[in-house]
């Protein structure tokens, strides 16, 4: 994983970003972090958006004056869209960009000190990188946050692709801390809860989970394989996911890949 490259601060003298599917957004100055640019909507360093840089075209300077909205109740109100929330990168039907997805993958990757690998395998599992999946429990987006899960992350809209990742990639990294860096029961609590693998002190004996947690293990490998065949012939794992987080981990466990059924009378707790 490549480390963040440098970032390159603006002035607010340029505060309208022009998107190349035609939208514009006001800001009062913008920041380029990596493949990612922040548009900041105030002077504060907090309220800001990530737009991936090959999705701006310009940057323009602002020279309409501010609507004003009239107190008559005889005359028109002029009123300008919400800066942020009524401007999606593409319509919510569209086929969602996957060069726009890497970009924001490799910037919560970065954030988060998760390898970008591991992130889109989760992504596979758990929506096929459908940006618009729903599961039947309510879980939402890329990532498939649930809305208390979502609300607790501080995602407010979690069919928001940028939203949704940085959000779910925060979680993982949660997660792997809690566990201490122990990737099937991280991912394992991903799916089911924390609860149930704090019940059963691992991973729960629940078909979908086990085999959600190998099928994602598999996908990382295989992808760490394709672009190092020689890893194949080190170890029978070839790239468990705990050593490409950057933190004192411990020795990576032992990983089975088999799912076993569930015990009877086990039902499956995962979203």
């Amino acid at each position: 994983m490549t480390s963040i490259g440098a970032s390159c601060a603006f002035s607010g003298a340029t505060d309208l970003a022009v998107l190349r599917n035609g939208n514009s957004i006001r800001h009062e100055r913008h920041e380029v972090v990596g493949a990612v640019t922040r548009l900041y909507l105030s002077d504060s360093t907090s309220g800001y958006i990530e737009i991936p840089t090959e999705q701006i075209q310009r940057f323009d300077t602002a020279t309409d004056p501010a609507p004003v909205i009239s107190k008559s109740t005889n005359a028109p109100q002029v009123t300008s869209p919400p800066i942020a929330a009524s401007l999606p990168l593409s319509p919510p039907e569209a086929k969602f960009d996957r060069l726009s997805l890497d970009a924001m993958v490799n910037g919560a990757g970065q954030r988060h000190q998760i390898d970008p690998d591991f992130i889109n395998s989760v992504i596979r599992a758990e929506s096929g990188f459908n940006n618009r999946a729903i599961s039947k429990k309510g879980a939402r987006g890329l990532m498939q946050l649930m809305p208390q899960t979502a609300s607790h992350l501080g995602v407010a809209n979690s069919f928001d692709p940028n939203s949704n990742v940085e959000g779910g990639t925060k979680y993982l990294r949660e997660l792997l801390e809690k566990y201490h860096y122990d990737v099937p029961k991280a991912l394992a609590a991903y799916n089911a809860g924390s609860h149930r693998v704090d019940q059963y002190r691992g991973v729960p004996p629940y078909f979908e989970t086990q085999t959600y947690v190998a099928k994602i293990i598999r996908d990382f490998n295989r992808k760490k394989l394709a672009k190092n065949p020689s890893l194949a012939g080190k170890t029978k794992s070839a790239a468990h996911p705990a050593q490409t987080i950057r933190a004192a981990s411990p020795k990576a466990p032992t990983v089975k890949t088999a799912a076993t059924k569930n015990p009877p009378g086990m039902e499956s707790a995962a979203r």
